[in-house]
């Protein structure tokens, strides 16, 4: 365990050797300009976004990674029976009860 600690080790700092020798030397205004990728920016880059945008993503996260876990219970429904089947309806009435207060709540309202 100790060489392969030691080798994991040597593998990083000689990384950081590496990038830092081949790396672009030099700090002419010209390197922050835009290439080929449109105009100049023109004002501030901070952006205040809504917060509408973070809650609905976070709702389209929420109701994604439950089709990561439903599609391998279907896959597997036969092998699980009915405490299987069971125990997928009460996640999906969990996730159903917060799509429910996420509606009630005016988070799906666009306005």
């Amino acid at each position: 365990m100790g060489i392969f600690l030691a080798f994991g080790l040597f593998f990083a700092l000689f990384s950081l050797f590496l990038a830092r020798l081949v790396r672009v030397r030099g700090h002419d205004p010209l390197f922050r300009t835009t290439y080929e990728c449109g105009p100049e920016a023109v004002g501030s880059p901070w952006v205040q976004l809504n917060v509408r945008f973070y809650i609905f993503g976070m709702l389209f996260v929420l109701f994604d990674v439950e089709t990561l876990f439903i599609y391998p219970w279907a896959l597997a429904y036969k092998s699980l029976g009915v405490i299987g089947f069971v125990e997928m309806l009460a996640f999906i009435a969990v996730l159903f009860l917060g799509l429910i207060y996420a509606w009630r709540k005016g988070a799906l309202q666009w306005e």
